[in-house]
């Protein structure tokens, strides 16, 4: 992961899950009452609604002025959105009519506090910051509805117009309401007074309503509609110069995945993916005796990212629900560029990895475990039948993803040194999350890319002239208590212990992403000390941890002690269950969409630039739109 994407992924702090609607619907009418108590001056007419409401006439004007409207968003804005061919769902238009809610709040208050402090303000004040507020709410969901349902500007103006419309419709029904009330006579004229230009007695802000008011509410919300039609233009633009797609896309598709686990963000990526062949390479184990698969390793050699269930991000369980055996996913020597665009591309790995397991040859011998050192590469390696399981790390040192062509490059080297058949596996166990401009990304060329090559090379060489003896396997795993929130996944952490001429190599394997500093190396001690000559601890890289957090990886929520002692127990059981097998090894190569080299560092480039870049465009859109605003007032 480069310092772009990591930026990028630091977006992920904002996700969340959209509420249902009922619940921001409620508190909606709760926050509006409160700001009607601090806001609104109803003055001598607290006599006429005396006893109708014990909130009081102030809640009861937040709750038509500013409530009512948001729950009347809530519910008719995704019936108009979708007649007109959108997308908005009840529980993201309750949750956006909300956030609006809160903006009139917001405004409403500060203008309140204005009116309280200088002397000069009074309740007209606070009723021209509500009109701004109302033109604010309908340029923000006017901005939403665009890029959320991707429809033009005059169809998005119907739904985005919703909350601003029903606030203004309740502003004329309330306040001829107060004044039938308050000074009785004619109902109708009580409604038409501020239009015929004849002077009644209304109580506090509602004094102020007239033509004008409504005509300059129309007015600002014009102006808004084509200062958000400049600003989506404008950062719309430099998408589909240089990648051809549009960032509306990808808005409405992060929108979609992080508010309600929606899969929208595929069909962006789909239009951004390139074709690759990669190799999936399968190690199974077996009984001598009836043939029961004991346990499968899995390696589709590529990224499963880019987050949460979206694309290949789920992809390790998807590995596991399809083996016999116990399955374990471990992490490919591949980086983001090889992110599956689709869940979709998993059936065809899953397709390939059944292709490789049906024309494996089994053998019941294997060699005993080599660990080899190269540089800042540590290599963990076993032979079965001539094919090999090779493991990298480079814990301590710090290091993301390994680039595909490195580790294409690195099996390459251990075949041509003395295996036939080689599953190189990125143990992705060692890393200080999204500090510092270098993540530990492993590229071709680098120094440790040579590390890696020099150290599969050597192991090839060992391993191929090794003798082999008989095989014995164990294998034991636990959920665990812990959940994706704590960064381990639902497969939770699997031990593969074998064992050959009275030596035992435990595998663990971690459901998560990546791992604290040392906790790997603390991990190895223990087991160590537990009894088995060798051992490392693998992660499968599973992108479900995070949807929660950009670096959730393990370690970082849950106690180190707990951990390990937790895989401790796990091995144990593991070495309890050791039997004969045999082992065979086979690989296959598999047609997918991926995102392509150097997409994702382009799409990671881009959208940094528009958070930073169109911050600041949409900061500066803002205050012109306010200035003119103000300017309008004035005049007027």
């Amino acid at each position: 992961m480069t310092a772009s994407q990591s930026n990028l992924a630091g977006l992920s702090r904002f996700i969340f899950r959209a509420p249902n609607w009922y619940t921001s619907l409620t508190f909606a009418l709760v926050v509006a009452a409160i700001a009607g108590i601090g806001a609104f001056d109803s003055g001598e007419a607290d006599a006429v609604f005396r006893g109708i409401l014990f909130l009081g006439q102030d809640a009861l004007e937040g709750i038509f002025f500013i409530g009512l409207p948001t729950v009347i968003a809530g519910f008719a804005t995704p019936w108009v959105d979708r007649y007109t061919g959108g997308r908005l769902t009840y529980n993201r238009a309750s949750l956006l009519a909300l956030i609006c809610e809160l903006l009139i709040v917001a405004v409403v208050s500060v203008a309140a506090l204005l009116a309280y402090l200088v002397a000069w303000l009074d309740q007209t004040f606070v009723f021209d910051a509500l009109i701004v507020a109302l033109a604010s709410v309908f340029a923000l969901r006017l901005l939403v509805v665009m890029a959320v349902s991707r429809t033009s500007l005059p169809v998005a103006v119907l739904p985005a117009s919703i909350q601003t419309g029903a606030a203004a419709a309740l502003l004329f029904v309330y306040s001829g309401a107060i004044r039938y009330l308050a000074d009785g006579g004619s109902a109708l004229r009580a409604f038409l007074t501020p239009f015929l230009n004849e002077s009644a007695e209304a109580p506090g802000v509602l004094s102020t309503i007239s033509p004008t008011q409504f005509a300059l509410l129309g007015v600002l919300c014009a102006i808004y509609a084509v200062a958000v039609f400049v600003f989506l233009v404008a950062v719309d633009q430099p998408w589909r110069r240089s990648m051809g797609v549009s960032m509306l896309d990808f808005l409405r598709g992060f929108i979609g995945h992080v508010a309600e686990g929606t899969d929208e963000l595929e069909d962006f990526f789909e239009e951004l993916g390139e074709e690759a062949v990669v190799p999936v390479t399968v190690l199974a184990f077996r009984d001598p005796d009836d043939g029961t698969e004991k346990a499968r390793f899995v390696l589709p050699m590529i990224h499963p990212g880019p987050m949460g269930e979206i694309g290949g991000g789920n992809l390790p369980q998807r590995v596991a629900e399809s083996a016999e055996g116990l399955a374990f996913p471990p992490h490919a020597t591949a980086g983001h560029d090889f992110n599956l665009v689709t869940e979709r591309e998993v059936e065809r790995l899953i397709d390939a990895a059944d292709r490789a397991h049906r024309r494996i040859d089994y053998t019941a011998d294997a060699t005993r475990s080599e660990r080899i050192r190269a540089g800042d590469a540590e290599m963990l390696g076993q032979a079965f039948g001539g094919d090999g399981l090779l493991v990298n790390t480079f814990s301590p040192v710090f290091a993301d993803d390994v680039e595909y062509g490195v580790g294409l490059t690195a099996a390459t080297e251990a075949r041509t040194s003395g295996l036939d058949d080689v599953l190189l596996v990125d143990a992705h166990n060692c890393n200080n999350g999204l500090d510092g401009p270098d993540l530990g990304h492993v590229t071709p060329g680098s120094e440790r890319s040579f590390d890696m090559i020099n150290a599969a090379g050597a192991a090839g060489e060992r391993l191929g002239d090794a003798p082999e003896s008989a095989l014995s396997l164990g294998t034991a795993w636990e959920e665990t208590e812990w959940e994706p929130a704590d960064g381990i996944g639902p497969l939770g952490i699997r031990v593969a212990v074998t064992a050959v001429d009275g030596q035992e190599t435990a595998h663990v394997l971690v459901d998560g992403n990546n791992m604290e500093p040392w906790l790997r190396d603390r991990t190895v001690d223990e087991l160590q000390a537990a009894g088995f000559e060798h051992a490392e601890v693998m992660t499968t890289d599973t992108h479900i941890v995070n949807t929660v957090e950009a670096d959730n990886q393990v370690g970082a929520e849950i106690g180190h002690a707990a951990f390990i002692d937790k895989v401790a127990d796990i091995a144990e059981r593991a070495r309890d269950d050791t039997e004969p097998v045999e082992a065979g090894m086979a690989t296959e190569r598999a047609e997918v969409t991926v995102f392509g080299n150097d997409r994702t560092e382009t799409l990671a480039s881009h959208a940094n630039a528009v958070v930073s870049l169109g911050g600041a465009f949409a900061l500066a859109v803002s205050l012109a739109v306010v200035a003119i605003s103000v300017l309008l007032f004035f005049v007027t």
